[in-house]
């Protein structure tokens, strides 16, 4: 089990010993962070079993709270629509993921912007649940190597104007909430500084 995140705050509630990749945040970092990674264990014969994607997520409607498993994500700031007959060349548009059952499911927009913004947060809510800035980088890099993924996201913020300054008071009540997640799917054996 590999758990990979943008910063370091996200998996500080993980115990010592798991097994963590940090990638610095936005989807070029992610992918190639993840990548490296990756490669090298493909060589050594020690890819993971799965990959978890741990972090925080904008939520895209009001009352979003806690953590979601990631069913379909894409890549919302990639437009190639004046361009025809260059399917072959892309990612797919939507990653479509397996989910446990263990946790309530949501949909996520990934780009490379935090968004805190209405107008953006309305346009991504027409089609999407939540937002973020790597878990379509991870999804797409885990399928490249045919290692299944799992993304765990916790709502840190609306996603609008009164997200900004916010997000980093609440990375540790997001670092708890995902630990919970974890344990709740088997990822974490509970211990007595694990148990909620």
């Amino acid at each position: 089990m590999l758990f990979v995140a943008a910063v370091d705050a996200e998996v500080a509630g993980l115990p010592e010993g798991a097994r963590r990749l940090i990638t610095g945040i936005g989807t070029l970092p992610a992918a190639i962070t993840l990548t490296e990674y990756l490669s090298t264990a493909r060589a050594q014969n020690t890819l993971p079993q799965r990959v978890v994607n741990l972090g925080t997520a904008g939520g895209l409607h009001d009352g979003l709270d806690g953590v979601f498993e990631i069913e379909r994500v894409t890549k919302h700031d990639f437009h190639l629509q004046v361009l025809s007959d260059i399917e072959r060349y892309l990612l797919p548009r939507t990653i479509m993921l397996p989910t446990s059952g263990d946790h309530p499911t949501h949909s996520l927009a990934t780009g490379d912007m935090f968004v805190s913004d209405t107008a953006t947060r309305t346009r991504l809510a027409r089609d999407w649940g939540l937002c973020d800035m790597e878990g379509y980088a991870i999804a797409a890099v885990c399928q490249r190597f045919d290692v299944p993924v799992t993304l765990l996201k916790q709502v840190s913020d609306p996603a609008n104007e009164s997200s900004v300054g916010a997000w980093d008071g609440a990375l540790s009540r997001a670092a708890r909430e995902l630990l919970e997640a974890c344990v709740r799917s088997g990822f974490i054996t509970p211990t007595p500084s694990t148990r909620a």
